[in-house]
């Protein structure tokens, strides 16, 4: 499914090129000069920080685990940050569902900027999020 609605479903996202729930997505998400980031991340030669990319793979992956659950990022394993992404970027991410359980879901995620791999997760691992007053007495 292609939607220029991509805020919608997958909020930080301007556009969304595939999502197939429960399978793969693939997002487009611009990196503007603007990103309050960019003032200290550095000024003379501003990068986006790493851990915005993997929250935005994040994103992704909740969208794409869909099934109307809340999800929470669990667990990250094997994440390679390999080339900057800085101010004008447009950031391509793949999404693929690589494993699932009741209770959670395994992706692999990448981030590309013009067909180069800029950041790679082997493993993300999603659980559904639990309301804090659940469990207890």
């Amino acid at each position: 499914m292609t939607t220029s609605l991509a805020t919608a479903a997958v909020p930080g996202f301007d556009r969304l090129e595939e999502l197939v729930p429960g399978e793969r997505g693939v997002g487009i998400r611009n990196v503007p000069a603007t990103l309050p980031a960019f003032d200290h991340h550095f000024p003379r030669h501003p990068i986006l920080p790493g851990v915005l990319l993997l929250e935005s793979m994040a994103t992704l992956a909740k969208a794409v685990a869909g099934d109307g659950a809340d999800w929470r990022l669990a667990g990250v394993r094997g994440v390679r940050f390999k080339h900057f992404v800085g101010p004008g970027d447009q950031v391509r991410i793949t999404v693929e569902v690589i494993g699932r359980t009741e209770g959670s879901t395994d992706v692999r995620a990448t981030a590309e900027v013009e067909g180069r791999v800029v950041a790679a997760a082997r493993v993300l691992t999603l659980a559904h999020a639990e309301k804090p007053w659940e469990g207890t007495a």
